[in-house]
């Protein structure tokens, strides 16, 4: 029986991982599930998953949840705040932790699940982008294992598994590696005109046309910046140099990543658009286990297409690739700014072009630092947070 925590539990990732755990009841007791604020959602998994602990952001969640219909009769410990969120992610009780929490809240939980050694699998970008050199420290020194869950990543890690003989440990190079793919499939304005993109609003935005992702994530897709973020997280987990990371829109969103190795080969890693298939991959390696996923049928595949981005569509993902070969905070800095751009623009306060317009005068403005420590990190964070939200308000629609 293994002991899993879910950090975000109310979130996509954290539904389709719980969804995943409750196909198999004999082997996964789940320690602890976490949430913002989605009271409604938690109770729920909290009534069928029957946890030890639920830890939300604050007191008055805490109370809403522990009177909520749901949670009568359990025997859930309702805890709240950053500290107990913490407390939970260290629980020597806990072999597995799944972290899917957004933001600069995930980043410390996550630190604290990989000092007491656990399976940590990282399916939010913030950890492996903006404390890339930490977390490869962290993991040495306790030895825990992270395992990639975003679905290019977890590609990546499939494609290079067979490679190092089941040996695969993060942060180490891989044999014989010549290059990744990075796949992506280029939103929902690949092919609009580029004078069209300053009108767009953020309901088309978030139409992906491939994943059902969140608001936020949707308008990284859009931009691309999703994958100048995954440029960073493959350059710090696989051990790569950035010259070595090129991007690949591909559509259909069929394959998910592929590696070049020297001898010329390419291997590619293919699935249907579900992220229960890496969240099971990370869940049950190196083992295959049913994720419930639909299957492929190549028959029925359509045409698969592959192209060079356009910078010039998507300067975000131009920007992160500049910022990418930086061992400092530049990337704190990129990812921060960017998510305010990206929340400004779902709140209609700026237009869509200037995503990256308010992105790149953070990156340009703010000096890149030697990366001292989560709290030098956090601080930069926040730092950006206040430059971006003034530079929207001063030029923004």
């Amino acid at each position: 029986m293994r002991t899993v925590t879910i950090l975000g539990a109310t979130g996509v990732i954290g539904q389709l991982s719980l969804d995943v755990i409750g196909k198999y009841p004999d082997e996964f007791s789940v320690y602890a599930l976490t949430a913002f604020q989605s009271v409604d959602r938690l109770a729920k998994s909290c009534r069928q998953f029957r946890p030890q602990y639920a830890v939300v952001n604050d007191q008055d969640a805490a109370e809403q949840l522990r009177s909520h219909p749901d949670m009568q009769g359990l025997s859930t410990t309702v805890l709240y705040g950053a500290e107990e969120l913490v407390n939970i992610s260290s629980s020597t009780e806990v072999d597995t932790v799944i972290t899917g929490i957004v933001g600069g809240a995930g980043l410390e939980p996550t630190l604290a699940a990989i000092r007491a050694g656990a399976r940590v699998m990282i399916a939010n970008k913030e950890p492996v982008v903006m404390l890339g050199s930490i977390l490869n420290r962290e993991v040495q020194e306790h030895g825990a294992t992270i395992f990639p869950v975003d679905s290019e990543h977890n590609a990546i890690f499939q494609c290079c598994t067979a490679a190092c003989d089941q040996d695969y440990k993060p942060f180490n190079r891989i044999p014989g590696l010549r290059r990744i793919l990075l796949t992506g499939s280029g939103g929902p304005f690949l092919t609009i005109p580029l004078d069209e993109l300053s009108a767009v609003t953020p309901q088309r935005a978030v139409a992906h046309p491939v994943w059902n992702m969140g608001a936020k994530i949707s308008v990284d897709s859009a931009t691309m910046m999703n994958k100048g973020l995954e440029i960073i997280e493959a350059r710090w987990l696989f051990n790569v140099a950035v010259e070595k990371i090129d991007v690949v829109v591909h559509p259909q969103g069929m394959i998910h990543s592929m590696v070049e190795y020297k001898d010329g080969s390419i291997i590619a890693q293919m699935a249907s658009p579900d992220m229960r298939v890496p969240i099971a991959n990370s869940l049950f390696w190196p083992e295959r286990r049913e994720s419930g996923a639909e299957g492929l049928d190549p028959t029925r595949m359509p045409q698969l297409e592959f192209m060079t981005p356009d910078w010039d569509r998507f300067p975000c993902l131009a920007l992160a690739r500049e910022v990418a070969g930086s061992d400092g905070t530049a990337a704190t800095v990129m990812n921060a700014a960017n998510e305010i751009a990206v929340d400004q623009f779902l709140n209609s306060r700026i237009r869509f072009t200037q995503i990256s317009e308010t992105v790149r005068h953070c990156v340009e403005t703010i000096e890149d630092e030697p990366v001292e420590s989560l709290q030098h990190i956090l601080e930069v964070d926040q730092r950006t947070r206040t430059l971006a939200v003034q530079y929207a308000a001063a030029n923004g629609c």
